[in-house]
Parts: C-alpha cells; structure tokens; sequence
C-alpha cells in the first residue's frame, strides 16, 4: 500500500510543480492587481502541497520519522520567510519571494534524500536549514540598508580592494580542494569568500561605470576587473572567474553600448581559455572527461558519466524519491544535485526548475530596466547575469553541454557560502525594487505637483492609471510589470 502512495505522490508533485511554474509566466499577462495577488496565494498554496507531498513521501519509503521533523522545521521557516518579508516590506515582489522559498523547498528536499545515507542521517539537511535561517537573517536587513545607504556608488574602489584582498588571500593561504583554492575552513564550516566578493564585484564595476564611461575610466575598471579574474584563475576556480568575466562584458556593454568592447571581451576571453588549457593540468582533465567521459569513466570521466546515467535512468517521471541511486554520483548534494533531482523527480520537474530559476531573472531584468538610478541599474543587472549565469553553468556541466565547473545551483545545492550569498544578492533585488517603488512615488508626486509655473497639472495629464479622476473598481496595473509583484 506504502509504494502505491509513493507512486500517487510522485506524479501529484510533477503536476503541482509545474503549476506553479505556469503561475510564475502567467502573472505577468495579469491585468489587475487583485488578480495578481490570488495567483500569488495560490502559488503559496502549491508551495506547501508540494513540501508535504515530497516529505510524506519520503517518510514512507524510509520509514523515518525524522523527515517529519525536517518537514515541519522547513514548513515553518517558508511560512516565516513569506510572512516576515511581507510584513517588515510591504512593496516588495512577492514573485521573487515565492520562487526563492520554491528553490529552497527544492534543494531541501534532496539534501533530506541524501542525507540518509550519511554516517549521521540528516546532519546535512539540518545544517543547510540553519544556513536558510541565517541567511534570511541577512535578507531582511539588506532591503533597508540599500534603501538607506544613498551613498554605496562612491565606494568604487573600496569594493575593488575589498574584494581583491579577500580572492588573494585564498589564492596563497587556502588549501587545495578538489583541485583548486577555494576557501577556509573555520570551526569546521567551510567558507569560500568568492561567493560574496562577486556582489562587492558587482557594486565595484557598476560605480566605476556609472562615474564615468570615457576610454580612460573604462580601461582602468578593466585592468581592475582582469586582476579578479587572474586571480581566481591562479587559484583554479575556473567557474567563478568565468562568472567574473561574464558579469564584467555584459554590464560594460549595457554601459556603453559599444559592440567594439563586447567583440575585444569575447576575443579576450576565447584567447585566455586556450592559454588556461594549455597551463593548467587542471583544465585538461575537465575537458577531457567533457569531451568522453565513458572513455574516461575510471578516472576523471566518472562524475559526468553518473550524471548522465543518473539523468537518463529519472526519464520524464523520475523513480520517486528513495527509489532511485543519486547517491552513486560524487558530491550530489553540491556540484552534481541537478543530476540527483533529475533522477529521481524526473525531467518534468527539472525543467519546471530551470524555468522558476529563468522567472527569477525575467524580474531581475524587469526591475533594472525601470529603475531611473543607472548606478542601481547596473547592479540589478550584474547581479542578475551573476546568478543566472551560475544556473546554466551547473546544469551545462552535469548534462555534458559544457565542461563541468564545480559551481552549485543557487538556493538548492548544500553550502553554507552560497546560502548565504545568494540570499544577500535576493536581499539587494528586494531593496532596489522598493527603491523603484520609491522612484515611482517620487515621480507620481512630481507630476501632480503643477507644471513648475504654479499651475495645478490636469489629472488627466498623468499616464498612470490609479491618478485618473475616475478610478475603476478594479485598479489597473501600470506599465511597470514589477510593481504589482
């Protein structure tokens, strides 16, 4: 009867995945807010169907009564999230609130799955709950600190030394691990500092840029850019420097809108990769086993090969939680979780996945084209390319599209590190979308202040719906697809 249940629960928690994903793209054909809001609750709704589907699940095919005890610990702290960042921030998006609680209650899920097959069953599930905790803990101060903090584009170069330090300390103190220098161990809690000098990468290339964009400034900010680069690749993070220079080419062009730069980066970038697979064994390895990783499969092939195997074994439907072997393949909880989801929820969900990973970034590029500030502009912007970036370089890697590159899936693979960074990057998105808010009031106030000869504007002057003298039960949303989120 258990399995049976299991099997029923399998294909309810495909089907409830992807209505929400379908809820994440349809929102923004809604009309009116109201409307808006119920797709939001429902969204909630589909959330917490599908965490104790998964959990349930789990718990009668192990047979463990401590995955009801990690369900209701995780149950409560969702609910926490979406209450606590509503009511301390009323105007924030709530879209964006929802899909991180959704890639959480993802990665939660499969780190509970493998888990328990540890020496001490769900020590990781529990310590990546208590990483969630913390890093809503800096979530919720963030907003306000962007908000406040007018003067953060006039750190440009303390950003810059800040984050230089940090990436060259690990490059000549840290250990090797797994081939490269990632970071420090303290108190036994790993900590790899290039999961946070990214944002202050960000905040440095975006004041730096918006100070000024003459040839001058741009080649110093390049030269500074290059050093972080350089830096990470003598410290073999092939990945993060890759996210670095990535970052760097998008927002420089968004900054100037000269192809000459973007063609000179791409040349660049295509010159140094060959040059890095020629002097670093490292690189070698990871291509090889890229380009065949069966021929290779007792060696360095073997982590992409399970992958696959793992990924084609989950066909559409997956096996269902605890009846699949994603144990099989090395460091699934991190670098390898996608292929460990894929197999045993199947590729429905795993596509339903990377599109509330992509709706998370069609926001982040929505809130950046309607922010006024260009300075906060180009932060939205780098620090939206710098997480969606990372996204397909996982999951390019463990489905053989690309060299693997060590990276983990935001909000979903195991890591105190990326917990935490990403919940600060999601933090400052909430603060510059209530800082649009606050554009947008400023601008509304400026319009119904008079023509700035002492004389009342018409109401009928203003193009924003809710100022019309007639206004209709039904506010309409305005052009600005974020405010209602």
């Amino acid at each position: 009867m258990a399995n049976i249940i299991v099997q029923v629960l399998k294909y309810i928690i495909i089907v409830v995945m992807a209505a929400y994903t379908f809820s994440c793209f349809s929102i923004f054909t809604r009309s009116y807010e109201d409307e808006e809001k119920r797709v939001l609750v429902r969204q909630d709704v589909l959330l917490f169907i599908l965490q104790i589907c998964a959990f349930v699940s789990m718990f009668l095919a192990a047979e463990d009564i401590r995955i009801l005890f990690i369900y209701a610990a995780l149950a409560v702290v969702t609910l926490g999230i979406i209450l606590l960042y509503n009511l301390i921030y009323p105007t924030v998006s709530r879209l964006v609130i929802n899909n991180m609680c959704l890639l959480i209650t993802a990665g939660m899920i499969m780190i509970t799955r493998l888990s328990y097959d540890d020496a001490s069953p769900y020590n990781m599930a529990v310590k990546q709950l208590i990483f969630v905790v913390l890093g809503i803990v800096f979530g919720l101060v963030v907003p306000v600190l962007i908000r406040k903090l007018t003067f953060l584009d006039k750190w440009t170069y303390i950003y810059a030394a800040v984050g230089g330090a940090a990436l060259l300390a690990v490059a000549l103190f840290a250990p090797k691990s797994g081939g490269a220098n990632l970071g420090f161990t303290i108190g036994g809690l790993s900590i790899q500092p290039s999961e946070f000098v990214k944002i202050l990468f960000v905040f440095y290339v975006a004041a730096s840029l918006n100070k000024s964009r003459e040839f001058k400034n741009i080649v110093i900010t390049t030269a500074v850019a290059a050093a972080h680069v350089l830096i990470l690749v003598l410290s073999t993070d092939l990945g993060a420097a890759l996210i670095f220079f990535v970052v760097y080419l998008v927002m420089l062009y968004t900054a100037t809108r000269q192809p000459l730069y973007a063609a000179a980066g791409l040349v660049a970038g295509a010159g140094a990769a060959v040059v890095g697979y020629h002097l670093f064994a490292h690189i070698k390895v990871r291509v090889e086993a890229w380009q065949d990783p069966i021929a290779t499969y007792s060696g360095s092939g073997y982590q992409v090969a399970q992958s696959l195997f793992a990924i084609g074994t989950g066909s559409w439907f997956g096996t269902g939680l605890f009846q699949g072997q994603p144990d099989s393949i090395p460091v699934a909880e991190t670098d390898f979780i996608f292929s460990a989801i894929t197999e045993e929820m199947g590729v429905i969900y795993a596509l339903c996945l990377i599109l509330v990973c992509v709706s998370c970034y069609v926001m982040f590029l929505n809130i950046a084209m309607e922010l006024h500030n260009r300075f906060y502009k180009l932060v939205a912007l780098g620090l939206g390319t710098c997480y969606i970036f990372q996204v397909f370089l996982q999951i390019g890697g463990v489905t053989k599209f690309i060299p693997s590159t060590g990276m983990t899936l935001p909000f979903v693979s195991y890591g105190g590190s990326s917990m935490l960074s990403t919940m600060i990057m999601f933090g400052i998105i909430q603060g510059l979308y209530i800082v649009r808010e606050d554009e947008e009031e400023k601008l509304e106030k400026e319009r119904g202040s008079g023509d700035g000869l002492g004389r009342r504007t018409p109401r009928k002057a203003a193009k924003s719906g809710p100022h019309f003298e007639e206004v209709p039960k039904q506010r309409p949303r305005r052009k600005q697809r974020a405010r209602a989120k």
